[in-house]
């Protein structure tokens, strides 16, 4: 696991009504503090890579379909250093993903439907100054292929 990333497994409570699924908490061991809440989507195979935050953590739920999000640590002084990781989120698999600053991440929308990401970002977004750092998502040399791995 790339040194900062966490992931925290959500529980899911079902009744008659529906459900709840708290994601997460100020009380968490997790919690670094709250920016603001947002939600982003995917069609089925977008790519959405890669970028990095050198302030901000994010925190990834997928609440609708199922995102591959991929992290790739690229910090020279880290003990995980040139380390990739795959998470599956979604309908599936009820996780928060924690990621660090300055680790790249992306996601792809692997469902046969949209795919959708509520994240919790420590940081507000900044509109005249983002804290976003972007890199093509296929034309990079990073150890990574989005391809669909079959077999």
């Amino acid at each position: 696991m790339i040194d900062g990333a966490n992931v925290k497994p959500l529980k899911v409570m079902p009744d008659e009504r529906g459900r709840l699924m708290e994601m997460l908490r100020s009380d968490d061991e997790l919690f670094r503090g709250f920016g603001q809440m947002y939600m982003t989507t995917a069609y089925p195979g977008v790519v959405k890579a890669w970028h990095y935050h050198k302030k901000q953590w994010d925190h990834f739920v997928c609440v609708r379909g199922t995102m591959k999000v991929v992290l790739y640590d690229s910090r020279e002084d880290s003990p995980t250093h040139r380390e990739v990781n795959e998470f599956f989120l979604g309908d599936h698999n009820p996780i928060l993903l924690q990621i660090p600053p300055l680790v790249y991440h992306g996601f792809k929308c692997v469902s046969d439907h949209e795919a959708m990401v509520i994240n919790c970002p420590t940081e507000l977004y900044n509109y005249k100054e983002p804290d976003e750092f972007r890199v093509d998502p296929h034309d990079n040399d990073f150890p990574y292929d989005w391809a669909r791995k079959d077999g």
